[in-house]
């Protein structure tokens, strides 16, 4: 592949990233907001409970919140315990803050039971868009580029539900990916190495950097005929970006795409 072949490729890739993005939201990605929008954050104590309960659970909600996702809890299975918080107002005669001279509200906890989504079924939630395909040997070249740049790389079955992540040097992934989704990965995190961890300038924002990551993975990806299905444009638009951000950064992006094209290609760029 020549360098101009390349730079060809990544301004095709990132003209059809554009047009995605100006489309705004995808349906899959409204309706997984939707859905996640209606699962409850909970506390560090009540993370613990659940942990300890039901260490391999995922994502838990009540019996109501399930029933309105279109799911149910299988007959027999054992509810999590948690405790939820309820707020109890005082009574019009109850005696007054003397600080604020307003009654005082009380909060008290109570015992309730969540489920993990393994302990239900119904009907499938909506899942998150994901590149698809067959690397075919690419991941290992592109593995080892990211060993010349002195990156090491680590594996973890654990990661805060995040997929993958780069901390200057180091890039880890989670265990259990498939291929084409790992090569995503990897792109994704040796794009943030690159552009992100590379020099000691001003740090751009949560937004730009993921941006930037994603679409350096997304013209990656094409090059060597991953479909994207709409992943990238979901993901950066899940990070509040959208074409004005990529256009911001079309060089920066370019650039590091066209750098590791160049680098996993069968053939060195001439």
């Amino acid at each position: 592949m020549k360098a101009e072949q390349a730079k060809k490729l990544a301004d095709e890739s990132l003209a059809n990233l554009a047009t995605a993005l100006e489309q705004g939201r995808s349906e899959t990605l409204t309706a997984y907001l939707t859905t996640m929008a209606r699962f409850h954050r909970y506390s560090f104590g009540n993370i613990m409970l659940i942990a300890s309960q039901k260490p391999d659970a995922t994502r838990v909600a009540g019996f109501q919140t399930w029933k309105k996702l279109g799911r149910w809890v299988k007959a027999g299975e054992k509810g999590i315990l948690i405790f939820a918080p309820i707020v109890i107002r005082p009574k019009e005669d109850q005696p007054a803050d003397t600080a604020s001279q307003e009654p005082r509200t009380l909060l008290r906890f109570k015992a309730v039971y969540v489920f993990d989504v393994s302990q239900t079924d119904g009907q499938q939630l909506p899942e998150f868009a994901t590149v698809s395909g067959n690397p075919n040997g690419h991941t290992d070249r592109l593995k080892a580029f990211i060993a010349q740049q002195g990156i090491s790389l680590e594996y973890a079955d654990d990661l805060d539900g995040a997929d993958g992540a780069s901390a200057g040097g180091r890039i880890i992934l989670h265990t259990g990916l498939t291929p084409a989704k790992e090569f995503s990965v990897l792109a994704h995190e040796a794009a943030h190495e690159m552009l992100h961890h590379a020099d000691n300038g001003p740090r751009p924002s949560k937004t730009v950097r993921e941006t930037e990551a994603e679409a350096v993975a997304f013209v990656v990806c094409e090059a060597i005929g991953l479909a994207s299905n709409g992943a990238a444009a979901d993901y950066i638009q899940l990070y509040n970006g959208d074409e004005d951000t990529l256009a911001a950064s079309l060089d920066r992006i370019q650039k590091t795409a066209t750098a590791i094209i160049a680098a996993i290609a069968e053939a060195p760029v001439e």
